[in-house]
């Protein structure tokens, strides 16, 4: 399974010529009509996608450590020496900087993986269900490595003309061998955008209630919320508003499949491996499984700290400015959830060197839906104040009466999500200033990395790159 750039394949053909004596190929470079000629092989190459998924440079912690670092000098101080993350904080991005090349590598070589299932999902033919179950969790894959991507590496959704705005190359089809027609341009963002949708809705239906720690109905739906609240922006427009309903429809059922439940105390949340053994507690909808031997987490390496708990660790690359711990109330939880080593404060989020990796939690869902349905006048589901006193009572502050602004849901969002990936990007679908940037400013946006454009002179790089 190779990625669709030609420095991939070189690597690849590399790997597998560079002693001849050994006449195995390795599983990634065997042919397609070889490697997936069985049920077996399609959903070991499925197990290979969550690889993927777990990747440094994905959902391994490097989508939510780009997310929280770019320009939040508000929150953050980061001291670390790697230059790519160094120069994305600072907004001095380049076109050769090393994250944005990995995260775009990655995604893809996750995306072709996923393409693989997908073009050999007939070879599944024990049941029907599993046959349906190997299919959703590979579009759920496909739907989130793009989102992701197109989040970080084109405009905004309405930041100007969607259907004109580059977004990034759209890929359906299992990349075997690299050729001319491999050499894609960009998809604009309303075409990358519609294929999201397409596969998460079908994968929502196909997906079981229940699935262990992979993809199921539930991660569909709050995926599916995520994409719909970003297209929903502040709902000025028809269309925002109908996507604002889609969100919080999709955030109810995530709520309603039952399948997480929130945690009484915000604390229990963390430590997954030093308190829970490795396992997830009832709210994560979806997260990446860490062990000691398999599985990394690179938000614990950015955020991390060694303390005096055993099995913390970390480089303490991110210290967390006293000027947000003041934006808490007096009694929350949430801000006394800090530990100070050599007089600077780091979030405990982050502290467990083998802690899973959370993608999706259900207090999300919650605030969601409560923005939503503030923003449109309904109450689906709950009415919002309801919501939004859920997840104040649980961070151990007095519930309110009303809510007279949706600032009230996006500080409680802010504070409740801070430091787990969702910085940057609620920033720019609420239009707001990022450290004194404005949410469309071209240096929030990656450059399509020039490695890439070395290789494929169809890819339009990004303005200011």
């Amino acid at each position: 399974m190779k990625n669709i750039t030609l420095g991939l394949l070189i690597v690849s053909l590399m790997a597998t010529s560079c002693d001849d004596r050994l006449d195995v190929k390795p599983h990634q470079s065997i042919d397609q009509t070889t490697a997936l000629s069985t049920e077996k092989d399609v959903v070991v190459t499925l197990i290979g996608a969550y690889d993927g998924l777990q990747e440094e440079g994905t959902y391994g912690g490097d989508f939510m450590t780009i997310s929280e670092l770019m320009g939040n000098t508000d929150d953050i101080l980061f001291t670390g020496t790697f230059d790519g993350l160094s120069d994305i904080f600072k907004l001095q991005t380049v076109a050769t900087n090393e994250n944005a090349l990995r995260t775009w590598r990655y995604a893809y070589a996750t995306i072709n993986r996923a393409n693989n299932v997908l073009s050999a999902v007939d070879k599944v033919t024990s049941s029907e269900e599993e046959r349906a179950r190997v299919e959703g969790e590979a579009r759920f894959i496909r739907a989130s490595m793009y989102f992701e991507l197109v989040r970080f590496y084109a405009k905004t959704w309405d930041d100007g003309d969607n259907a004109a705005n580059a977004g990034v190359p759209l890929v359906l089809e299992p990349t075997t061998e690299v050729t001319s027609e491999d050499y894609r341009a960009r998809n604009s963002v309303a075409e990358v955008y519609e294929q999201i949708m397409t596969d998460l809705t079908i994968a929502e239906d196909l997906l079981p209630k229940s699935n262990g720690i992979f993809a199921n109905k539930t991660a569909a739906a709050a995926v599916i919320s995520r994409v719909k609240l970003t297209q929903g922006v502040n709902g000025a427009t028809a269309d925002q508003k109908t996507a604002l309903g889609e969100a919080r429809d999709a955030a109810n059922r995530a709520i309603d499949y039952g399948t997480s439940e929130l945690e009484e105390d915000f604390e229990s949340l963390w430590y997954t491996y030093i308190d829970n053994g490795g396992e997830n507690p009832s709210e994560y909808i979806f997260s990446m499984k860490v062990t000691p031997q398999d599985g990394y987490n690179a938000i614990n390496q950015y955020f991390g700290v060694a303390t005096d708990i055993e099995g913390t660790n970390g480089r303490a690359d991110c210290k967390i400015t006293n000027s947000h711990l003041t934006k808490y109330e007096d009694g929350d939880v949430r801000g006394e959830f800090f530990v100070v080593v050599g007089g600077r404060n780091y979030t405990q989020k982050h502290l467990d060197n083998y802690g899973n990796v959370l993608v999706v939690r259900l207090a999300e869902m919650y605030l969601t839906r409560a923005e939503a349905n503030f923003r449109l006048g309904t109450d689906v589901g709950a009415d919002p104040v309801d919501d939004l006193n859920v997840i104040r009572e649980r961070a151990g502050l007095d519930p309110v009466g009303s809510i007279s602004n949706v600032s009230a849901i996006l500080n409680e969002r802010y504070l409740e999500l801070a430091f787990e990936g969702s910085h940057l990007h609620d920033a720019k679908r609420t239009r707001g200033a990022v450290s004194g940037v404005a949410w469309n400013d071209e240096r929030l946006i990656l450059p399509i990395p020039q490695r890439e454009r070395d290789t494929n002179e169809n890819l339009v790089q990004n303005d200011g790159y």
